[in-house]
């Protein structure tokens, strides 16, 4: 194994049971797959290298029980590094790290944890403590876990508040979509109307005027034809009120007529002569049925008092 991590001397001749010292090696990056290749070594020395990052996997080397990363220049642990579940030791001394990965809450079997000499967040660093002995490094293990653990509930529940914001906000896209398009079809349906009741008015105005171009043509026609027929009924009666007087007229002068030549034939000499003669025997003789008749009258009269 050459010092840039390369291959050279077989790891197995490092592996000394179940412990494999990798320290002192001028390592630039971790062979992963020739350490998967060794689940025997469950102890692994990697101090005092020249580390700066771990490749992501490295956490595929679950059957690691004891891990000593000290005195590297790591910034930073993978995201994923919780999947090392068999873990019980672990050593961070003396490298570069700031914070650790929220996965780093499922290493429930941590029981011994060292971040002295790190630069580490001020919270994470006050929950770790000095880790001035072995009472001290185990207490780190279960603090940081704590605190790891509290860090990825919060995240749990900030996922869980942002995925029911999510939720609501798509809640409230699709009830204004549902809005937005219940207001269309309001809409539609209010124009449809309108166009109903303004195809109606045109029907209803047409119409209306159909009836009174029909009504006008109607009077027309009737006055067209009324003088005529007007004017014959209204000459008959004024003929006919002419007509009586001249009739009354003439009756009147016939018998002005009769009344003079009764009167000549009875006061004057002509009464002799055989027309008076004539004329004085018919008035005699229409007297006589006057008289007739009105004695005649007299007894109905009396026969219907009777």
């Amino acid at each position: 194994m050459s010092r840039g991590g390369g291959k050279g001397l077989s790891l197995k001749d490092k592996l000394d049971g179940n412990e494999l010292d990798l320290s002192l090696c001028d390592l630039n990056e971790v062979p992963v797959r020739e350490l998967a290749a060794l689940p025997k070594a469950t102890i692994l020395d990697l101090s005092c290298n020249n580390l700066i990052s771990l490749p992501s996997d490295f956490c595929s080397l679950m059957h690691l029980v004891k891990l000593d990363l000290s005195k590297n220049r790591l910034q930073q642990l993978p995201l994923d590094f919780g999947r090392l579940v068999n873990l019980q030791h672990l050593d961070l001394l003396n490298n570069r790290l700031v914070t650790l990965p929220v996965s780093f809450a499922q290493l429930k079997n941590l029981k011994w944890l060292d971040l002295k000499d790190n630069p580490l967040d001020p919270v994470l660093a006050k929950v770790a403590g000095d880790c001035l002995d072995e009472k001290q490094c185990k207490q780190a293990a279960v603090k940081v876990l704590q605190h790891m653990k509290a860090i990825q509930s919060e995240q749990d529940r900030q996922r869980q508040r942002k995925l029911q914001a999510e939720r609501e906000m798509e809640k409230k896209r699709e009830a204004e979509q549902r809005a937005k398009e219940a207001q269309e079809r309001e809409v539609r349906k209010r124009e449809k109307a309108e166009e109903k009741e303004r195809r109606r008015r045109e029907y209803d105005a047409q119409k209306a005027a159909k009836q009174e171009m029909e009504k006008k043509t109607k009077k027309e026609t009737v006055q067209s034809r009324k003088p005529a027929s007007g004017s014959r009924p209204a000459q008959p009666p004024r003929h006919k009120h002419s007509w009586s007087r001249s009739v009354l007229r003439v009756l009147l002068f016939l018998l002005f007529c009769v009344l003079c030549t009764l009167a000549a034939c009875k006061l004057t000499e002509l009464q002799r002569q055989p027309l008076c003669v004539s004329v004085n025997t018919l008035y005699e003789d229409v007297l006589a049925a006057l008289q007739n008749h009105k004695t005649l009258q007299n007894m109905l009269q009396h026969n219907s008092q009777q």
